[in-house]
């Protein structure tokens, strides 16, 4: 390979909540064992050399002033989503900055519903849609995601409909790639999905955050390619911050064609006056999304195709008792651990503590809706991987010693 997703980075005191800021009391980690990061959803590489130079070029010249965001900012996202998704009719008036993904989806619940509506979401589902819109004052109501007889994860569309109508909601949450089950949407998926809000007169805000984090062949669809209803009723997010690891940068944009939504969400994210990109995102997303970008994204998702699949493998071998899907998009694993955690009388906060004893730091998944889950990060160097789940096999699920 090209480039380096070997190297283990030390991280510490680099202002990494994935390893300065880990969710357990601190000295859980017995002696003798090194930390590794598997849960929050950042990577434990360094980012595309093209994004480091880009920042680097701009921080040369050393004024910092006011500025607009440049021509080459919305060509540059233009020509990536032509190149990587098939997107043929985007123009730069289509998009815009936003401060988050998690800030373009609550200007447009602040554009579109009032305090004390009903959201509807897929469950699992993404902390953070369900944290940030309950604390705007949202009311949140899940349709549940059905494993069918080969695992695999489906959208129930006759539950989604009663729930719109029931619950008389006009706004949805619509996650693809989907964390975090990892599902990549088919093209037939998304269009039944589409029809379902249609046919309620439902806005759908679509997170494709994830949508160049695509496992062993898989492509994305974006939503609103599926049909020209779908095209206007849709508010697109993305960013470059998962693809590259630039979460500590900000620098999310969203995509809307019609432009009646467009101004809703835009008088919105102005309101607070904080909804403006730094000037440094701006040249790291221009970076990001070069040649070089996308040949190096090409070779990390190479690499993630092989940590996943030997996760996989690895638990369906040696984890008797904890269920799972082979994502086809992200890095996150979404582990299901009750058959083991009733065969062998432990509770969840026991399991995921003897994780966290012997160095492996991964996440809580009950969040995301789920009573016994866990939620694993592998982007990282497979050595690591493969040393985490030589400690889970030896330590935590098949204790040996």
């Amino acid at each position: 390979m090209k480039y380096d997703f070997t190297t283990i980075m030390d991280r510490r005191g680099k202002d990494a909540m994935a390893v300065d800021n880990i969710p357990y009391e601190n000295g859980i980690t017995r002696e003798g064992f090194s930390q590794i990061p598997m849960w929050v959803a950042d990577m434990n590489f360094a980012t595309a050399p093209s994004v480091t130079r880009a920042m680097a070029e701009r921080i040369a010249h050393p004024a910092f002033g006011y500025y607009s965001p440049s021509e080459a900012y919305y060509d540059t996202i233009i020509r990536w989503q032509k190149e990587r998704n098939g997107v043929e009719d985007l123009t730069p008036e289509c998009i815009k900055y936003e401060n988050g993904v998690l800030g373009g989806m609550l200007s447009a619940a602040n554009a579109f519903c009032s305090q004390g509506d009903y959201v509807l979401l897929h469950s699992p589902t993404y902390i953070g849609f369900t944290n940030d819109l309950t604390r705007a004052g949202y009311r949140i109501i899940l349709t549940d995601l059905i494993r069918d007889a080969d695992g695999v994860w489906r959208m129930d569309y006759e539950d989604m409909d009663r729930k719109l109508k029931q619950y008389q909601i006009h706004l949805a949450v619509f996650c693809s790639p989907h964390n975090p089950c990892g599902r990549v949407w088919e093209k037939e998926e998304i269009e039944k999905a589409m029809e379902v809000y249609a046919a309620n007169d439902c806005i759908v805000v679509s997170d494709e955050i994830w949508s160049d984090i695509l496992l062993d062949g898989h492509r994305h669809i974006p939503t609103q390619s599926v049909s020209e209803d779908a095209k206007m009723r849709t508010i697109a997010l993305y960013a470059p911050s998962k693809t590259f690891n630039l979460a500590g940068l900000i620098g999310s944009y969203h995509i809307i064609y019609n432009s009646y939504l467009r101004d809703r969400v835009r008088a919105q994210g102005s309101k607070s006056g904080y909804n403006h990109m730094n000037v440094l995102s701006m040249h790291a997303l221009i970076g990001a999304y070069s040649d070089e970008g996308a040949t190096w994204v090409d070779e990390l998702c190479e690499v993630l195709s092989q940590n996943v699949s030997y996760a996989y493998d690895f638990i369906e071998k040696h984890f008797d008792g904890v269920e799972l899907y082979h994502p086809q998009g992200t890095y996150m694993m979404y582990l299901d651990c009750e058959k083991w955690c009733l065969a062998n009388k432990k509770s969840l906060d026991e399991l995921l503590n003897a994780g966290a004893e012997v160095g492996v730091i991964w996440q809580d998944g009950r969040p995301f809706h789920r009573p016994y889950a866990i939620r694993l990060n592998l982007a990282l160097p497979f050595s690591l991987v493969q040393e985490a789940f030589d400690r889970l096999d030896q330590y935590v699920f098949n204790l040996r010693s």
